[in-house]
């Protein structure tokens, strides 16, 4: 679940939380952790629809560039 935090254990979660807790008060909290979580998710989108351009920009230049290979048009060694 927290894997993109990396190694923070049990008592490291409780501490954030409990600075989250003094910073933004009982109130503004589940405010927060929701702004938080939008963030995230649409970060997570925009990183995705990135990688499958980029994935698919990839594809379309090895298609090419194979396509070029088999029509036998390789330049003679002589």
């Amino acid at each position: 679940m927290f894997g993109f935090i990396g190694n923070i254990g049990p008592w490291e979660l409780i501490l954030i939380l409990v600075i989250a807790l003094i910073i933004f008060g009982p109130g503004k909290l589940p405010e927060a952790g929701k702004a938080i979580g939008r963030a995230m998710n649409e970060f997570k989108r925009a990183s995705s629809g990135i990688k499958s351009e980029i994935e698919e920009a990839v594809s379309l230049d090895e298609k090419e560039d194979t396509g070029t290979k088999s029509d036998g048009d390789a330049p003679s060694s002589t």
